[in-house]
């Protein structure tokens, strides 16, 4: 009877250690602790020399780019594009969202952009800003969870969009995650129109393996990818 207490101490010293192996967070293949200072963006432009009619007749899907750098204007105006805010007291953005509950989350992934060290970032609309969350040039990795796609190793840049698909079936229940891939169409057609207005290239991209990607930019557990979408100076 005497070992009983010893016992006890050993077993519960054991169940906190499987505790603890089997709670830890997965980590990102590049995902560390990067304490930077959020990245301020350029202000967006509200006018341009191309039409709405003419993004709309000239707009393609583009897979081949030049080896030609962004500028961090031109990744600024694509993040707006995509879902920037329209209207500041009450928070409106670029796309239309049910309920106005906005459950998309953008990221950038910078390869080759002026003044934009490489790495992964997460888009702020609400500051227009960016949040590094990876250091280093993740394009190949992306690349490779969708499928060894050349188009998104390739491009200067990457947008990456995901959804938390909970802050629309909140309200809209089941029917919420139609409203969800709606809301991204929205935005991808934005980056598409954006980047025609930019003499850019682009194309969106839904094949990949989601949990590897997942893996890769280390989302939450609640956080879905639906798109990558590489962006560059056509190279056709």
């Amino acid at each position: 009877m005497r070992y009983l207490p010893f016992l006890a101490v050993i077993l519960s010293i054991g169940t906190g250690v499987l505790m603890m192996t089997f709670s830890a967070p997965e980590r990102g293949q590049f995902q560390k602790e990067v304490p930077a200072e959020p990245v301020r963006l350029p202000e967006p432009r509200f006018d341009s020399a191309t039409s709405i009619e003419q993004a709309l007749l000239q707009r393609r899907s583009i897979r081949n780019y030049a080896a030609k750098s962004l500028t961090l204007a031109e990744v600024s105006q694509l993040l707006w594009a995509a879902q920037g805010i329209t209207e500041s007291g009450e928070g409106l953005r670029t796309a239309p969202s049910a309920g106005a509950l906005y459950p998309l989350e953008v990221y950038v992934a910078a390869g080759n952009v002026q003044d934009l060290a490489p790495g992964l970032y997460h888009y702020r609309p609400g500051a227009h800003e960016l949040q590094k969350v990876a250091d280093g040039d993740v394009r190949q990795a992306l690349s490779s969870a969708a499928l060894g796609q050349d188009c998104v190793e390739e491009g200067a840049a990457v947008l990456a969009i995901s959804a938390v698909y909970e802050r629309t079936a909140r309200k809209y229940g089941d029917r919420g995650s139609r409203y969800v891939h709606m809301e991204a169409g929205h935005a991808a057609q934005n980056i598409y129109l954006q980047a025609t207005a930019l003499n850019l290239g682009t194309v969106v991209v839904g094949a990949f393996r989601d949990e590897a990607l997942k893996r890769m930019m280390n989302l939450p557990a609640e956080e879905e990818p639906l798109y990558l979408i590489p962006v560059g100076h056509s190279g056709k």
